[in-house]
């Protein structure tokens, strides 16, 4: 500095590192997005298998089916789905679109979370079904009747999952896309705590003198599970529309995505890491 004192390193940072701040809080809005999605899964591996349990799990004489093996569902489908996709879908949308990915990360992620949303749909409407039979028919419907919902949201998995991964890898630069990437895991805890605080919350506001909540007896048959799954549903919608906001104002970085000079000119790359911002 001019007068002579060493600047302080915490109050200098590398053109990279500033970008690499503004890309991540670029990219917030996105993954929290992504929040409402994982709680969804955290249904199918909770609440589902106990809406499994209280159901026929026969095949055939002598075979149970076990309710929790079907969370394997979406991912068996996605086995089979990927695939298709890549080989028919991508190709058909790049006659259209002209993009080489067929549809942009973010579309593809816009297009799961619209899709999750009628995954609680599905289950809301068997749990409704299946409680009407339990208590005024005194019938037990088929375990596969919940199987829809599982394979819906394998759809959306397919879509939002991978998209968001393709996402965040081509807007990093060199060195955060193990970052980034983890962020798709802190969806993933977040989604689940989110689950946790919801079904505190749906107790406690509609307790009443007679009834302790919509999910207090641990008892789907007194229970009204299929207004939780109501209510996820339109939760998941409103945070499809908050999607489609945040992702209007999102701009890509042309230098990210098309391999700009940082990525791809080692001599540009050295050239911006020794420049430095004074903040």
């Amino acid at each position: 500095t001019q007068d002579g004192k060493n600047e302080s390193p915490w109050r200098l940072c590398t053109v990279s590192q500033v970008e690499q701040v503004k890309i991540i809080i670029s990219v917030v809005p996105i993954f929290a997005c992504t929040i409402i999605f994982n709680t969804i899964l955290a249904q199918l591996q909770t609440f589902s298998v106990q809406q499994g349990s209280t159901m026929n799990t026969k095949i055939i004489d002598g075979f149970e089916i076990p309710p929790a093996s079907l969370q394997s569902i979406p991912y068996i489908m996605l086995i089979f789905v990927v695939p298709l996709y890549e080989t028919v879908l991508v190709p058909t949308a790049q006659k259209i679109t002209g993009n080489d990915s067929g549809i942009t990360p973010l579309q593809r992620v816009g297009i799961g979370l619209f899709v999750a949303t009628f995954s609680m749909v599905s289950a809301a409407l068997v749990e409704k079904k299946r409680r009407v039979s339990a208590l005024h028919h005194d019938e037990t419907m088929s375990i596969f009747w919940i199987a829809p919902q599982f394979l819906i949201f394998g759809v959306s998995e397919m879509f939002t999952a991978v998209g968001l991964i393709e996402f965040f890898y081509k807007q990093s630069l060199e060195g955060m896309q193990s970052f980034l990437i983890a962020m798709t895991y802190c969806s993933y805890s977040f989604g689940f705590y989110l689950s946790s605080i919801l079904v505190s919350l749906v107790n406690q506001i509609t307790r009443s003198k007679s009834h302790g909540g919509w999910l207090s007896d641990n008892d789907l048959n007194k229970d009204r599970l299929d207004l939780f799954y109501w209510m996820l549903a339109a939760l998941s919608l409103i945070n499809f529309f908050n999607y489609v906001f945040c992702s209007k104002f999102f701009s890509y970085n042309p230098s990210l995505s098309n391999g700009g000079p940082c990525h791809d000119d080692p001599k540009a790359r050295q050239g911006s890491l020794e420049e430095v911002y004074d903040i």
